[in-house]
């Protein structure tokens, strides 16, 4: 291959260009993935712990290059065990983020009339009577992930959506109200099921254990997620750890037609702007 150009006596072409940019990006991923945790003091201690070995080994140092040596050799097991929330993590995300998700890729149109039929007005009215009340609420809408592994968390229901159903789910004298349902297809799929709080430090304080479980659980999937603050009685909608609070009834019913069925919602009125937060990977 041709060089691009030469610094001192390398030669640097294209593709080793292209091998720094990748790795810069992995590392910035990486850089992300771990701040704001624990995680990230760790692996800093690792890399020192390997860059002076790296140093005692060229400085001819035998008896602390065996040591040393001996601890790097199991330092990717140990690695593994240390890191696997972070392992875990971003696996997720790129399950997440891979094309073979979603149904237009293998074109399986009848999943997609399937949800198509699911109407908002039970969750809309609903959501307007909890936030009136004050009544907490975490509504989860599966997209191209049915979430088993979350419903099974909680209690199975399999019943037909209804605002009345809803509303006795979340109230607070309810045993199903503490915790999240599950809506798969058109149907409620399950109730009091527990999602995966996020650990993200820079979340305001104002966003209680509900916001949170909600940003957690689409840091890993592509669900929408609805919640009804018990605090505050407002109503925000979350997607891809992006918070859009203080919705309207307009607004809410816009949001989840562009989120859940791929629609702008051109012939509706523009609603009001909601209040954005927005949740750093």
């Amino acid at each position: 291959m041709i060089p691009l150009f030469t610094l001192g006596f390398l030669e640097i072409e294209l593709l080793d260009v292209l091998d720094i940019l990748l790795v810069t990006v992995l590392l910035y991923q990486l850089y992300k993935l771990l701040t704001g945790s624990v995680a990230l003091k760790i692996f800093l201690g690792l890399l020192s712990v390997y860059l002076l070995y790296l140093v005692v080994r060229a400085a001819g140092m035998e008896l602390l290059s065996i040591i040393l040596g001996q601890f790097m050799g199991v330092g990717v097991l140990a690695a593994i065990i240390v890191f696997q929330p972070e392992i875990r993590r971003f696996l997720l995300l790129i399950g997440k983020t891979t094309s073979l998700n979603h149904d237009r890729f293998w074109g399986f149109a009848w999943r997609r009339e399937q949800v198509d039929k699911l109407s908002l007005t039970p969750f809309i009215e609903a959501a307007k009577s909890l936030a009136a009340k004050n009544t907490g609420a975490l509504i989860v809408f599966a997209k191209s992930s049915e979430l088993k592994y979350y419903a099974e968390s909680g209690d199975l229901i399999d019943a037909v959506i209804s605002k009345r159903l809803l509303m006795s789910i979340f109230n607070k004298t309810s045993p199903l109200h503490d915790g999240a349902v599950i809506i798969s297809g058109n149907r409620i799929k399950a109730a009091r099921c527990i999602l995966p709080v996020t650990e993200n430090n820079d979340i305001p304080a104002s966003m209680g254990l509900r916001h949170r479980a909600a940003i957690g659980l689409t840091e890993v999937t592509d669900s929408v997620v609805l919640v009804v603050s018990e605090e505050t009685g407002q109503i925000a909608l979350v997607r891809n750890a992006e918070v859009f609070r203080n919705l309207s009834s307009a607004d809410l019913r816009v949001k989840l037609n562009q989120y859940l069925f791929d629609t702008d919602q051109k012939t509706a009125a523009a609603p009001a702007p909601a209040e954005k937060s927005v949740s750093a990977a």
